[in-house]
């Protein structure tokens, strides 16, 4: 199956055909696609960040430590059951930030090791380009000697 889309940030053949379709129609349709084309491979970090905040602020409503609006809490009726869910929550919550911890030391780790990588390829690179540079050409001897 492939992996590359059809519709995706960039200067494609579809993404310039959907712009100018949208200048034509409705102009404000053609600079929305003209933002995804320029600034569309910045959306990933944007939603991770979104969802991060919206489950933030919503987590509070789950956990009946929002505003209630005249309603009260969210609780069962059961204190046991209600302190035994918040716990609960809590430790949940406590393992989410460690593995979010773990996650992004990975990328850390990860992006060394690829930095690493390249750094290696780029010394073998220059090594070799530098012994190549030092080598004599073979009509080089042969002109000297006579």
């Amino acid at each position: 199956m492939n992996n590359a889309a059809l519709i995706r940030p960039g200067w494609t053949p579809a993404t310039i055909a959907l712009m100018v379709i949208g200048f034509m129609l409705f102009w404000p349709l053609g600079f929305a696609m003209l933002a995804y084309i320029l600034w569309g491979n910045r959306l990933d970090g944007f939603k991770r960040d979104v969802s991060r905040a919206t489950d933030g602020f919503c987590g509070a409503f789950r956990r009946g430590k929002g505003p209630s609006f005249g309603r009260g809490s969210f609780g069962t009726g059961n204190v046991a059951f209600d302190e035994w869910r918040e716990k609960e929550l809590e430790r949940l919550a406590e393992e989410r930030r460690k593995l979010e911890e773990m996650r992004a030391a990975f990328e850390d780790y990860a992006h060394e090791l690829r930095r690493a990588k390249d750094r290696e390829e780029f010394d073998r690179f220059m090594a070799e380009r530098n012994a190549a540079a030092k080598k004599p050409s073979p009509g080089a001897n042969e002109a000297g000697e006579e």
